[in-house]
């Protein structure tokens, strides 16, 4: 199968998409299919990704509003986004959390005729409020559902989107399971005594709407030492919000480092309540960790059954991470509570996951598959 990826944000970002996608890539390729993925231009940095055999990439010129996200780039919807798509002929078209770039990917496939396909990872309308843009949740919502609307499936990651989408007119979104590296992150050995100060590990950006600053009152306490990985607009404040506390600033961390910070660590925590999934939260379970994480519906789907390895603290209520993680600590020794975390993680794969991705493209290509009704391209933004 030839299959086309338009998507808003791919390598070398560090993000939760893009580890999606880019372990889907992987397993689309292993598997004989042949890729494209179209993605914004991040300017020089596009020359420190490497060719891969079986995945033909195309970047499309991009505009950075330096205090929206932390000037992420977003591709322009140009017209010669549908010329990539003809030249490649796909199969199918899948838009990632289509929104700027993603407009030109759906009007493309719409006039190509190619079966299309949607899938929702980011709450960008909830993320606007972070910068101050929380009167255009309304135009965000209508562009969002003209554009999930369009295809004949739209998929999401967790219920808790697929109830959001439905509330916002979007309905009838299916289920793509969540994935996770189980081999690589769950190599980890816990067999080692508990630590006399245990290490508290958040790995994410580093940005106002992860609420990293809920984690201010278990830094105080010294009862862990505090490692942030990753990097974003929000480091330098945060740098001296946490000072004094001895919290550690790693910075960005992918491949081995990333593995071998969660192996280092006793306990995850996590502080956002925007996440339509939290990845890191599977990455997490799969290195055998412990979780203490603000309570929100996204965390509350994947943590809330796990009684035992996982604990949830109201987000008005920072002060309360103090005692989820002793009491988690306190519940088994590394080994145990490692066990218990790998379990839950172990059905988990990317193998998996792309294979219930295998069916739902399947299903879209089924002679029967109508185009979704309700969304002309006369509704899809100019």
């Amino acid at each position: 199968m030839r299959i086309a990826f338009v998507t808003e944000t791919w390598k070398p970002s560090v993000n939760g998409v893009v580890t999606r996608i880019a372990s889907t890539v992987d397993e689309l390729v292993a598997a004989g299919h042949e890729v494209l993925v179209i993605a914004p231009s991040l300017g020089a940095a596009d020359a420190a990704v490497e060719r891969q055999r079986g995945v033909t990439l195309r970047r499309v010129p991009s505009f950075r509003v330096k205090w929206v996200y932390g000037g992420q780039p977003w591709g322009w919807p140009l017209p010669r986004v549908r010329r990539m798509l003809a030249d490649f002929r796909p199969d199918l078209v899948h838009v990632v959390s289509p929104f700027t770039l993603g407009i030109a990917g759906v009007r493309a496939a719409r006039r190509l005729r190619l079966p299309l396909v949607t899938s929702f990872h980011t709450d960008i309308a909830a993320y606007a409020g972070s910068y101050h843009l929380a009167w255009s949740r309304p135009i965000i919502w209508r562009m969002l559902r003209a554009l999930h609307n369009a295809g004949r499936l739209n998929l999401v990651t967790s219920r808790h989107s697929a109830t959001l989408l439905a509330a916002h007119g979007i309905p009838d979104s299916l289920l793509w399971r969540r994935g996770v590296d189980v081999e690589r992150f769950g190599a980890v050995a816990r067999d080692r005594p508990a630590k006399a100060v245990p290490t508290a590990l958040y790995v994410g950006r580093l940005a106002h709407e992860k609420n990293i600053s809920s984690l201010v009152p278990l830094a105080r306490s010294g009862r862990v030492h505090l490692k942030l990985v990753g990097d974003g607009p929000d480091r330098l404040r945060l740098e001296d919000e946490f000072a004094g506390t001895g919290t550690e600033f790693a910075g960005t961390l992918t491949g081995q480092a990333l593995v071998d910070a969660y192996a280092a660590a006793d306990v995850f925590v996590f502080t956002s309540t925007t996440e339509t999934l939290g990845l890191v939260l599977i990455e997490a379970l799969a290195s055998g960790l412990p979780i203490a994480a603000v309570e929100s519906p996204a965390s509350r789907e994947l943590l809330g059954p796990l009684d035992g390895i996982a604990r949830l603290v109201r987000a008005d209520r920072p002060g309360d991470f103090v005692a989820a993680v002793d009491g988690l600590l306190a519940g088994g020794t590394p080994a145990e509570l490692g066990h218990r975390a790998r379990a839950e993680a172990a059905g988990w794969s990317w193998a998996t996951a792309t294979e219930e991705l295998l069916g739902y493209y399947a299903r879209t290509l089924a002679p029967q598959a109508a185009p979704a009704a309700g969304a002309p391209a006369s509704l899809l933004p100019q």
